[in-house]
């Protein structure tokens, strides 16, 4: 691939982003993130997924020079509505995705690791969605990501003003899970990584499904979800491992089934 970089280590898989100078989300870029999501979902040695970007930056934007190229509006909605299934897919996707925020993650940036299930950033890290300094407003869900970690009244300032915060307020507001030093960036997300790596994938892949049943403002549904799986998972070979392994005091040894 042209864009981006795949590597796997002991169950962990790493996508790194490659469009020099800012990793922008050129459409070449996203059909190579999208290829490689199949090619890792598909791999039963990869259990866990890390994708950062090489460089200055984690992800500053879409390319702006290829909007010049889209004739009308109905082609850039078209755009913008495969860019929204592709993090659709990741928010979706049965292994968890970890995304290891550096330099930038603007605009189509930070909609991408905001469709992650977890994010890991440095402390002066510039996280923003600013649009509408050009003209536009967000087109791959940013504007209905931000308000879940953030909340609206803040989504709202950063959506309106353009202006970005830093890692550091970004974990403060909730919008990442952890700040790490740029040197430990990337390995802190590899032990992040392989710790979730040593559980079952069933009953990941299980909790990742259940975790988009979540609504604050009820959870019935998602309960009703839960109890279905919770004897789904007892019933695997994996749960009757685990409860065992607790009785006899040692690891577990899940065989993923």
């Amino acid at each position: 691939m042209d864009h981006l970089r795949i590597a796997v280590e002991e169950k962990v898989g790493t996508i790194t982003l490659q469009n020099p100078p800012a990793n922008v989300l050129a459409k070449a870029l996203l059909k190579e993130l999208d290829q490689a999501l199949t090619e890792l979902e598909n791999d039963k040695d990869v259990h866990v997924i890390i994708l950062h970007g090489e460089g200055r930056f984690f992800a500053a934007g879409a390319n702006i020079k290829e909007f010049t190229e889209v004739k009308d509006g109905a082609e850039f909605t078209k755009f913008a509505r495969e860019g929204q299934q592709l993090l659709d897919r990741i928010e979706c996707f049965p292994k968890p995705i970890i995304a290891a925020i550096h330099g930038a993650a603007l605009g189509g940036g930070l909609e991408l690791a905001m469709a992650c299930h977890i994010r890991l950033a440095t402390e002066d890290a510039k996280l923003g969605l600013p649009e509408l300094q050009l003209g536009l407003i967000p087109g791959f869900s940013g504007s209905q990501r931000l308000p879940r970690y953030v909340g609206k009244a803040k989504a709202t300032e950063m959506l309106l003003t353009s202006e970005p915060i830093s890692g550091k307020e970004a974990k403060e507001l909730g919008l990442v899970n952890s700040i790490h030093s740029e040197q430990a960036l990337i390995e802190d997300a590899k032990a992040l990584a392989k710790k979730i790596a040593q559980k079952s994938t069933i009953t990941v892949k299980m909790t990742l499904e259940l975790l988009r049943y979540y609504d604050p403002t009820t959870h019935t549904e998602g309960s009703t979800r839960e109890a279905d799986m919770f004897g789904l998972a007892f019933d695997s070979e994996d749960g009757k491992e685990g409860i065992q392994a607790f009785i006899e005091k040692r690891s577990p040894n899940f065989k993923n089934r």
